[in-house]
């Protein structure tokens, strides 16, 4: 249901660093008399620039951003202490990424492959004070949600044994190479992903295991006797 009793169009600024996509996001939410993209954003620090100035009702987010990762562009905008709602803008569907998506503040979820009437559908949802999180997406983040209650309750027994609990197959993955001395483009090459992409997955394990280096969270991983672990696969 559209929003007739809005007076002025819902401003919206879009975060994507892949310049064609953003255009036709741009055009096709421009093309709706209840929307107005007010400015598209490259990178991060321009986009909280623009925000902080501007102070859009909305901001579309993409979550692979090649400056800052995208759970940490949303804590930056929270920070801001401004009114904008965040929708999460992504082409993966991963569970652990919606949950913190969520948790650190977006208002919503959309993957980049969806319809643009979904598009729209969320700007609506999310304009209104709603959450919006496609149904396909809905019951990953639920298992997800009930899952990471379980873990909550059994690490309040031993937090610090369960830290590497938390991190994805993908995320173990590239622990598992970077103890073994693998660079970040070492590490891309032999898991055939981008270094960008690498970046993000490391900056997600600093989190998860409360460290802020590289150096860190090797050692954490080898005093925990993450290399034994029989559920982890290293690609080599």
């Amino acid at each position: 249901m559209r929003r007739a009793e809005f007076q002025r169009k819902t401003r919206v600024i879009v975060v994507d660093d892949n310049y064609d996509h953003a255009s036709g996001i741009r055009e096709l939410i421009n093309l709706e008399n209840d929307y107005e993209v007010i400015a598209n954003a490259g990178n991060v620090n321009v986009a909280l620039s623009l925000i902080k100035k501007y102070q859009p009702d909305i901001v579309l987010m993409d979550m692979n951003m090649p400056d800052i990762d995208g759970i940490t562009a949303i804590s930056e905008i929270e920070k801001l202490n401004v009114k904008t709602r965040v929708i999460a803008l992504t082409g993966y569907d991963d569970a652990d990424l919606i949950f913190r998506a969520m948790k650190t503040g977006a208002k919503g979820y959309i993957l980049k492959t969806m319809a643009s009437a979904q598009l729209i559908h969320a700007l609506d949802e999310v304009a209104q004070g709603k959450v919006y999180l496609p149904n396909v997406l809905c019951s990953k983040f639920f298992d997800y949600f009930q899952n990471f209650e379980k873990n909550e309750k059994q690490n309040a027994q031993n937090d610090e044994e369960n830290l590497l609990n938390y991190l994805t197959n993908r995320e173990e993955e590239v622990l598992g190479l970077l103890t073994q001395g693998v660079t970040y483009k070492g590490v891309a090459k032999k898991l055939f992903i981008s270094e960008t992409t690498v970046k993000t997955h490391v900056n997600n394990i600093f989190q998860k295991l409360q460290v802020n280096d590289r150096t860190q969270a090797v050692l954490y991983a080898i005093n925990k006797g993450f290399m034994n672990r029989q559920n982890i696969k290293i690609a080599v």
